[in-house]
């Protein structure tokens, strides 16, 4: 089993920036995938960012590439998901991810989810 637990979600300004933080216990895998999905108020959850465990590829949606950086600690099983010129449209409940998975986009993939924090731009 992988417990997945995110913080730093909030109220911000538009402009502004948030870091989301994901730590991961029990089982963590290093050849893995972490992801960050999110999903606003009426729609569907969508992938936002993702990076395997032991580095190398790295995938944005496009609505959020230049604004958003996704990043690692391995020594504390943390993946973090730093967020700058925060508009009001990234208004959603973010999640992180993880699994093995060969396409980063596709949810069903990732076999294991935290419970999500909310993070509201207002404009």
């Amino acid at each position: 089993q992988v417990q997945l637990v995110e913080s730093g979600g909030g109220l911000v300004q538009a402009g502004g920036s948030l870091r989301l933080s994901c730590a991961a216990s029990g089982r963590t895998f290093s050849s893995g995938v972490m992801g960050w999905f999110r999903q606003a108020p009426g729609k569907e959850r969508e992938f936002v960012a993702g990076m395997k465990w032991s580095g190398g590829s790295i995938f944005y949606a496009a609505s959020v590439k230049g604004r958003f950086t996704i990043s690692k600690d391995n020594a504390k099983n943390t993946v973090y998901l730093q967020m700058n010129s925060l508009i009001p449209e990234d208004t959603a409940v973010y999640y992180c991810a993880s699994g093995y998975v060969s396409n980063y986009y596709r949810q069903s993939e990732y076999g294991y989810w935290g419970q999500g924090t909310q993070v509201t731009v207002s404009s």
